[in-house]
């Protein structure tokens, strides 16, 4: 990930700090360490204070790479146990820091109440302010999650041509996630989904060694890591044969719905209204049972992060955010269609960061 950015990222959190009425804020979830510091390790307590110190705690494997990834931004020290405690000690250090900040989503349940019966500061779950500065993503983060959507859709280029009934799931994801190794993704943002046939209504399928028959829709979720920064497409197929009325239909819906709130959605619309673009399309052709989860999430760091394109979001969705658009349709015992891809919510219009080809595809 490159660095630049990190410093403004660490002043817009410490003025963030400040307005919640407190000094200073005790980071530990991994990928919010990561967009402040660039630490990518396992490992880590960081408390930012609002003057703009930086504490950063860790342990002896990362000795080296946490010098070569922070440098000079933060003091670091090399725990060997209770990064806890020695955090509370560095805190002592400083003695115009009275009110401290915690993820209590992130930190757990013990480190928790060990730091809210420290008397000698008032501790308080403060979650989302570095998620929220995620939330809107700069150049170089859009950079790179643009190609990690790149190199998810060619591995996916170069395993559909092989793909043929007798096949099992597991076979076309172990291929697939052999290709996108081999074009540089770090590593598989979540599990790969391949889900055939029936099991293609199944929105969250675990891949499986199911036989690929000819005629089934092929699901296939998956993603690329490059930069740390995620990439999440899903495509549908028809293996072997050409597609029956039923399944063009079915697949033309989600496709009409899905481009739709690909052209419609727009910064400032509340997730609820982005999410209605597509739902409204396919509810008013009766499938809106089918289609249960929402139209899509914030993606970055992580594959799923803020905003939410939902029913039950009314935020507005912010100016610089990456989502994505996955309508689906599902129907048990039969299967569904799900397509996705990733868009800039960006000053001037929505723009695909992955290629957005959803032209129904027919392996014969």
């Amino acid at each position: 990930m490159s660095t630049d950015g990190r410093a403004d990222r660490r002043a817009r959190l410490g003025a963030a700090i400040a307005r919640r009425g407190l000094d200073a804020l005790v980071v530990s979830h991994l990928p919010n360490v990561q967009y402040l510091t660039g630490f990518t390790g396992t490992a880590a307590t960081v408390a930012l204070l609002r003057s703009g110190d930086l504490l950063f705690l860790t342990d002896f494997r990362y000795a080296t790479q946490v010098r070569d990834e922070v440098g000079d931004a933060a003091r670091i020290e090399i725990v060997a146990a209770d990064p806890v405690g020695r955090l509370l000690e560095r805190l002592a250090e400083y003695p115009g820091v009275a009110g401290v900040g915690f993820d209590g989503a992130a930190l757990s349940w013990k480190a928790g109440e060990r730091l809210r019966a420290d008397a000698r500061w008032r501790f308080e779950p403060a979650e989302g302010l570095v998620e929220a500065l995620r939330a809107r993503k700069d150049a170089g983060e859009v950079a790179a999650i643009r190609e990690a959507g790149r190199v998810a859709l060619e591995a996916l280029e170069a395993v559909l041509g092989a793909v043929r009934p007798g096949l099992t799931e597991t076979e076309v994801a172990a291929r697939l996630e052999l290709e996108l190794r081999r074009r540089g993704s770090e590593w598989h943002p979540f599990p790969t989904i391949v889900a055939s046939g029936p099991r293609s209504a199944l929105p969250h399928a675990a891949t499986s060694d199911r036989e690929i028959r000819s005629g089934d829709f092929l699901l296939l979720d998956f993603g690329a890591r490059i930069g740390g920064y995620c990439a999440d497409v899903t495509r549908t197929v028809v293996v072997g044969a050409r597609a029956d009325g039923r399944q063009r239909t079915i697949y033309d819906l989600v496709r009409e719905a899905q481009q739709r709130a690909v052209r419609g959605i727009a910064a400032g619309m509340t997730g609820r209204d982005a999410d209605a673009l597509a739902r409204s399309v396919i509810e008013a052709r009766g499938f809106g049972e089918q289609f249960g989860h929402s139209l899509g999430h914030g993606v970055g760091l992580e594959v799923h992060e803020e905003p939410r394109l939902s029913r039950t979001n009314d935020e507005p969705l912010p100016e610089g955010a990456v989502v994505t658009v996955e309508p689906g349709i599902y129907v048990p015992g039969w299967g569904g269609v799900r397509l996705e891809d990733d868009v800039l919510l960006a000053a001037e219009g929505p723009e695909l960061l992955t290629d957005g080809d959803t032209e129904l595809r027919e392996l014969v």
